[in-house]
């Protein structure tokens, strides 16, 4: 009787190291909200980085993000209605920073 040996196509050494990685990171979230006194770090953005992002993001230079345009930052894209304050349907690089230093 003869062994044949299985094998997923397609799969990586690198999808093993993110499979891996993304474990460690979940148990390493849950150790820090098992911890009492852990707390989320503070944003330490500056606001020249904030800004240097808005603009790698605004492709059409026109001073603000679209919903297209927030899609590279998709914590900002699940949260768009929610950042863009004035309802305009667009976020200003003002609605940009103060999403990220909340």
């Amino acid at each position: 009787m003869r062994l044949q040996k299985h094998s997923i196509p397609n799969f990586e050494m690198r999808s093993v190291l993110l499979l891996a990685l993304l474990t460690l990171g979940s148990a390493t979230a849950v150790r820090a909200q098992a911890t009492p006194g852990a707390s989320i770090p503070a944003n330490r953005a500056t606001p020249q980085d904030l800004e240097a992002a808005f603009q790698r993001a605004d492709l059409n230079r026109d001073g603000k993000l679209t919903r297209q345009e927030a899609e590279r930052f998709p914590a900002v894209a699940q949260r768009f209605e929610q950042i863009d304050s004035n309802r305009d349907s667009f976020i200003s690089l003002e609605e940009f920073s103060r999403a990220a230093n909340s």
